[in-house]
């Protein structure tokens, strides 16, 4: 759905902005040909015959960048803000992003390095054009912006008129403008921090000589100065409960840390400081960054840590933490999606772990930053993709020519892999003992979605319209033939009985206005002892679920306090 060669949201307009202003800067900074295609985006490259010594180069006529009306609302800040007026002289930075996007996630980090590096020259602002229909809200836009810690101006795009005046056409897309409003150039995809560093860095220099570079900070009314995350739970992103040792193990996410309790809330056990790092150690002293996914074997449990792009192992008995699989950095080699064979599992970067499966010695990983299903083999320590060719897609058949879109959730019957696969708002199920072919339960295709219950599939295309949909699903529980489907951006819990071929809402969506919405966003989802335990992630809480009754109630967490404020580093 984010590379660069994705399909639109919406209409772009045929005007396209002369680019070739870039690669004066580029060829300055003594970046590669390749680059400057990237960069300057043009319809066609073109090359100018070679000039005489005499002959004066063509100056390059600027483009102006329009300006940032139309959004329906703006967060991180006091109000809207004019290029022209609040911006001038600083070099802005446009980040077109959505909130499912695991490229626009991944960009995040640069995105704060470089506002590290330039803290009074560079302005960046997130231009948050959706894809899901959730994503137009502006709670919604908010909630995000606490959850991935962001810490810049973010304009809700809502109705795409900000993306289609700067003719973008992918998720993440940036579009970098100069202190004096032009247009310098624009990039898409991930893994871009050198090139926009190297930019940057030569425009402060051209533009303190030109006098043009305002240097003033400017302090912004981020969310967090009202949110500040003093709840218990913050973000919880999943949860795991063990019926077997009336235990609930959660993924206390924006917290940085995994909290134990028992099936009523008691705490049992804390593990992680609360600040975002990657120290393995004693529970009082590890470090997590975004922990999502969970599995149980015995005493010992697996967490993907997925900003660690990791999966570390918690030893209950000892209260020890160590890091299992994946270097601690970002899987940058696309090769890694094709690997043939299994690697040392400390030997190689993962891509945003987002989930675990525990099946006999083999530990499922939805990656869905490779858009695949991997095995850790726990006895000989080494992983290997075990489902999903690594194109983000929606794609049936043999295990490594299927097609995933940012696979997030996993459960198994004891014959198959079930996967929530979140950007293409679908069910797959995928066959366990390394051969058969993948197939699609519930879903059609990356800008395929909604809030319908019915059959899964219908071969009749007349009446597809009929058809089940989900929104962004991001969880998956199994018990006693039927599927329980965390629907993310439908705010509901859904059943897919999986002989009947049929799904349903169980609970959750739109009760109106006297009545508060059973969830806010769950994305996370375990059954044990009859009750489905929710992690209700928008709204910083489990809820639980009585199969028997329906009935929904918040689990009252005893002993759980937020973590203390970190101390300063001296």
């Amino acid at each position: 759905m984010s590379e660069p060669a994705a399909s639109p949201v919406a209409p772009a307009p045929a005007r396209r902005f002369p680019w070739g202003t870039v690669v004066g800067v580029l060829v300055g900074c003594g970046l590669p040909v390749a680059t400057l295609v990237v960069m300057s985006r043009p319809a066609a490259v073109t090359t100018a015959a070679p000039q005489g010594k005499d002959d004066k180069k063509p100056e390059e006529k600027k483009q102006a960048a329009p300006e940032l009306d139309g959004g329906v609302a703006w967060l991180n800040t006091g109000g809207p803000l004019s290029l022209k007026k609040d911006l001038k002289g600083k070099i802005v930075l446009l980040d077109f992003w959505t909130l499912c996007c695991i490229n626009c996630i991944h960009v995040m980090p640069d995105l704060a390095k470089l506002e590290k590096k330039y803290p009074n020259e560079l302005v960046v602002i997130g231009v948050h054009s959706p894809k899901f229909e959730n994503e137009k809200d502006t709670n919604s836009i908010r909630k995000a912006i606490l959850r991935y810690q962001i810490e810049h101006p973010v304009i809700n795009d809502a109705d795409h008129k900000v993306w289609n005046r700067y003719d973008v056409d992918a998720w993440p897309t940036m579009v970098l403008i100069d202190p004096e409003g032009n247009i310098v150039g624009y990039i898409s995809g991930e893994g871009n921090f050198e090139i926009l560093d190297k930019v940057i860095e030569k425009l402060v220099e051209e533009h303190k000589k030109k006098k043009t570079l305002d240097e003033k900070p400017i302090r912004f009314d981020l969310a967090r100065f009202r949110e500040t995350g003093d709840t218990p739970l913050f973000f919880p992103g999943k949860v795991l409960a063990d019926d077997k040792g009336k235990r609930l193990f959660i993924a206390d996410s924006t917290h940085h840390r995994i909290v134990v309790t028992d099936l009523d809330g008691k705490q049992i056990a804390v593990a992680g400081t609360g600040t975002p790092g990657k120290a393995d150690g004693a529970f009082d002293r590890a470090e997590f960054h975004d922990p999502q996914g969970l599995a149980l074997n015995g005493e010992l449990l697996y967490v993907a840590d997925r900003k660690n792009h990791s999966i570390r192992e918690l030893d209950l008995t000892a209260k020890t933490v160590r890091t299992i699989a994946g270097t601690g950095e970002q899987a940058g080699d696309p090769q890694s999606r094709r690997l043939d064979k299994p690697v040392p599992a400390r030997s190689i970067g993962l891509n945003s772990p987002w989930d675990l499966l525990l099946v006999g010695d083999t530990l499922y990983v939805a990656m869905a930053g490779h858009h695949q299903v991997w095995g850790y083999d726990i006895k000989a320590k080494e992983l290997a993709p075990y489902a999903g060719s690594g194109r983000e897609n929606i794609g049936d058949g043999p295990l490594p020519f299927s097609n995933f879109a940012q696979p997030s959730g996993l459960a198994t019957d004891g014959k198959n892999i079930y996967v929530a696969d979140s950007e293409i708002s679908s069910i797959r199920k995928v066959p366990l003992g390394g051969a058969g072919r993948v197939q699609t339960l519930v879903g059609r295709g990356l800008f395929t979605f909604g809030d319908v219950d019915g059959p899964g599939q219908i071969e009749d295309e007349a009446k597809r319209d009929k058809e089940a949909r989900l929104q962004h699903a991001l969880g998956v529980a199994y018990n006693d033939g039927k599927l329980y489907v965390a629907d993310t951006y439908n705010n509901k819990i859904k059943v897919f009985d999986l002989k009947a071929g049929e799904l349903k809402t169980l609970v959750g969506g739109d009760l109106g206005k006297l009545i508060p919405q059973a969830f806010s966003e769950p994305a996370g989802i375990s059954y044990a002892a009859g009750k489905l335990y929710v992690a209700d992630t928008n709204a910083h809480r489990i809820r639980v679920i009585d199969l028997a009754t329906r009935a929904v109630s918040t689990l009252q967490l005893k002993g759980v306090e937020p973590p203390k404020p970190a101390e300063p580093k001296k």
